[in-house]
């Protein structure tokens, strides 16, 4: 055989080899899809398979992550946000193709928009003024992420010129609408931290805004206003005998939850070697085994600190303060400007927002509180519905997903359950195998 035919025939193989595996069973278990992703190690990966299944909202209700050498094998219990089984073939193939053909680094493009990265500290009716400036200036905002945490605010906004649709080319346009974002971030007491920039980073968005947090060490900040919500608890140990930094999150359980925990540790360069997810009624329980990317555990109490600091943000950067508002309606230009400014009127301040545009309608999630981050005053909001429309926006209940069901189905004898316990060997053996456990009975 010739030489370069041997060497398509290595290409070949190692192709095969390093192609993700997936699986997806809805037999082996009564209560969730189960999803298997096995695919050659390298950092990041992980985020990518947790990033395909959070960005469908889904639950993960359990998950196990192991690697063995250079290969990393997932296995995910999933369903939708009513806690049923997946279902849908659509779905189900979307989530197979996606997961086969993985790539790290996977790019986000928007033609034809310009994107705005925006941070600076939070303040009551400050994205009104944002929104203002952009509605003065004849932009339109097809969509946009806020995010705010610890008295810090992040936003990723694409904008399209109003007369051209395309995106904003006039560099002096450009200039003036970063000065006038600037100027209003910055009010009276931010002058060094805020700042404006147009992006061209492609990564996926909320990852993006995780590290626009990060870098502004939100972790760090106070907070200005006088959220309700618990702590997660986090906990950092080392098991010096295998070189891991053993790390553990406590939590009321969420869509996403896993996204934004994975996403930060690898943003923090440290690998996930091993993983275990359980969920109990509303509570998520985590566990990773972890080391720096050249293979070392956490090295100091100041590292250790810094790590719990960071997870903790990481989980409370979305979590749902306040009532969530839904506004859909027929875009216009202006609109937001209009929305928001009725807000700040009636005191209320939004804690979170994700705005999409999909053709001529639009469809937007506010998460308001009022103005010291407590419960906005029922009839405050409805005054604000009457505003805006009855019809056009709306209160919004989230869905919670009971698991009493569930986990005592997971405890009865059958065929699924002797399947999981099954699965649940595999991956104690696999960890004994590993020398991470003393015994896998």
């Amino acid at each position: 055989m010739e030489w370069s035919a041997c060497t398509d025939e290595y290409e070949k193989l190692v192709f095969r080899m390093s192609t993700p595996r997936v699986v997806i069973d809805n037999a082996v278990c009564s209560n969730s899809t189960i999803v298997k992703f096995d695919s050659a190690r390298k950092h990041g990966i992980l985020l990518e398979a947790v990033q395909i299944l959070s960005d469908l909202n889904l639950f993960i209700k359990k998950a196990y992550v192991s690697s063995d050498g250079r290969w990393f094998m997932d296995v995910f219990h999933v369903t939708d946000q009513n806690g049923n089984k997946l279902t849908d073939e659509s779905v189900l193939k979307y989530i197979e193709q996606s997961l086969s053909s993985i790539h790290n680094g996977k790019t986000n493009h928007r033609n034809g928009l310009t994107a705005l990265e925006l941070k600076g500290t939070d303040r009551v009716g400050l994205l009104s003024e944002v929104f203002a400036v952009l509605a003065e200036l004849q932009c339109d905002v097809v969509e946009a992420k806020v995010w705010t945490h610890n008295g810090r605010i992040a936003s990723l906004i694409y904008v399209k010129d109003c007369n051209t649709g395309t995106s904003i080319e006039d560099y002096q346009k450009i200039n003036r609408l970063e000065a006038r974002l600037r100027y209003v971030l910055q009010g009276d007491s931010d002058v060094r931290s805020a700042t404006t920039s147009l992006s061209d980073v492609v990564i996926h968005p909320e990852r993006r805004l995780h590290q626009m947090m990060f870098a502004d060490r939100d972790y760090q900040k106070n907070p200005i206003f006088e959220f309700t919500s618990e702590t997660p608890l986090v906990t950092v140990q080392n098991w010096a005998e295998r070189g891991y930094s053993v790390v553990n999150v406590q939590c009321k359980d969420r869509v996403k939850l896993l996204f934004d925990v994975v996403c930060n540790l690898t943003d923090m360069e440290y690998v996930v070697f091993h993983a275990t997810i359980n969920t109990r009624i509303d509570q998520a329980y985590l566990e990773f085994y972890i080391r720096h990317k050249d293979g070392t555990p956490i090295s100091s109490e100041p590292e250790r600190q810094r790590v719990i600091q960071c997870l903790q943000a990481a989980v409370e950067r979305r979590s749902c303060e306040g009532v969530r508002l839904e506004l859909s309606t027929e875009d216009r230009q202006g609109l937001l400007a209009e929305v928001m400014r009725t807000f700040r009127e009636n005191g209320l301040n939004v804690t979170r927002a994700d705005i999409t545009t999909t053709g001529d309608l639009a469809a937007n999630a506010f998460y308001v509180t009022d103005a010291i981050g407590y419960t906005a005053d029922q009839k405050i909001i409805e005054s604000v519905r009457q505003k805006i429309g009855l019809t056009n926006l709306k209160v919004k209940e989230l869905p919670f997903v009971s698991q009493e069901k569930a986990d005592r189905e997971d405890q009865s004898v059958g065929v699924g359950g002797a399947v999981l316990l099954s699965l649940g060997s595999l991956v104690r053996r696999n960890l004994y195998n590993l020398g991470l456990i003393k015994s896998f009975s």
